[in-house]
């Protein structure tokens, strides 16, 4: 019998404990086996299969387009890839909208055929009686608020939400009401971090913020913004930690100078 320890995954139990215990809690999108491994090797606590892979990944102008398929598809890839963080996928649009019962049908179709631990929806306490369906078959479900793409044209484009006292109280009720339905993590996107801060100080279950301040549990970013890869858009609450865009753009160009020359391949990459 082999003596290699027994790679344990991250489950909701270790997020929530994080939050208790002042840990920060690290969440990167992936879309691919690949990135997925990357990720996992660098012990990212959970890999989060967004919808964003609309817009990075297959060309889309929106997160709208992206279908059930495409997201089952994606997610059985990262799934493949990361055997510690915990995988979490978004439900894309008109997945979960319809009804509770349709929603909860999508939600099983991730945990029986992605082996992802979670699945991700976007709404206020509209969508509680959905996230109580959902959690209670047993789906653990991470909530989300503030700038909610599969709203875009409802809220008139990608801008900070709750700045206004109606608005953040409305969104502190939505949090708790999402907490009381069974979420155990809340996204906060493009919040102001007054309010990210209140909302985290009055809930038991972790926030992860994007565009919401230091304040929360976690952070969350697309793993194609923050490695400089898309450069079509890039929001404020971006940071970009490598420019790997260039980076490839460079190889490639080497690399189509080298075959044009017959540089490559040489003697080291050629058999005899």
């Amino acid at each position: 019998m082999s003596t290699q320890s027994k790679i344990i995954r991250k489950t909701i139990l270790d997020i929530k404990r994080m939050k208790t215990q002042g840990e920060k809690i690290s969440v990167l999108t992936a879309y691919d086996c690949s990135m997925a491994a990357l990720l996992d090797d660098c012990d990212i606590d959970i890999i989060l299969v967004g919808d964003s892979l609309g817009m990075v990944v297959l060309g889309y102008d929106s997160t709208l387009p992206v279908t059930m398929e495409e997201m089952l598809h994606h997610t059985r890839a990262v799934s493949r890839g990361a055997h510690k963080a915990m995988i979490v996928a978004d439900l894309p649009f008109l997945s979960y909208q319809i009804s509770p019962e349709e929603a909860l049908a999508n939600a099983g179709r991730f945990a029986k055929e992605t082996d992802a631990q979670a699945v991700k929806l976007e709404g206020g306490q509209e969508m509680a009686e959905t996230v109580r369906k959902i959690t209670t078959a047993g789906i653990p479900v991470m909530a989300h608020l503030g700038l909610t793409p599969q709203s875009i044209h409802q809220l008139g484009g990608y801008k900070v939400q709750g700045k206004k006292e109606e608005a953040a109280e409305k969104m502190l009720a939505d949090a708790k009401s999402l907490e009381e339905a069974g979420a155990f993590s809340l996204v906060l996107e493009c919040v102001p971090e007054k309010l990210a801060a209140e909302i985290t100080r009055s809930i038991s279950i972790p926030t992860i913020g994007i565009g919401a301040g230091v304040a929360c549990d976690g952070q969350v970013l697309v793993v194609n913004d923050m490695l400089g890869m898309y450069d079509r858009m890039t929001p404020k609450f971006v940071k970009r930690y490598a420019n790997v865009n260039t980076d490839i753009k460079n190889a490639v160009k080497k690399y189509i100078s080298e075959v044009k020359e017959q540089v490559f391949p040489d003697a080291d990459h050629s058999f005899k």
